[in-house]
């Protein structure tokens, strides 16, 4: 599955306003921004994320996911932070 396919399915069942993903073989790496989030616990924020790839994640396509959330003030302070 590649990068672009993962951006697929989470762009047509979340419309974020920001998603970034990389992958090594079946492991992800997933950026999410969206304004939604700012009233969403962590692990709400996760289930959000990973909800519509779970068909991918249940039939092995995807082995592993690593997701990150952020509301657009808290991405740009993190792109500031890591330049």
């Amino acid at each position: 599955m590649t990068n672009e396919e993962v951006i697929e399915i989470l762009q047509s069942a979340l419309s974020l306003q920001e998603l970034k993903v990389k992958s090594e073989g079946t492991h992800y790496q997933i950026i999410a921004v969206d304004e939604r989030f700012a009233q969403m616990s962590r692990v709400k924020r996760q289930q959000l994320v990973y909800s519509p790839l779970s068909e991918k994640i249940s039939d092995g396509t995807i082995h592993a996911v690593s997701i990150k959330t952020f509301t657009p003030d808290q991405w740009q302070r993190e792109k500031l932070f890591n330049q």
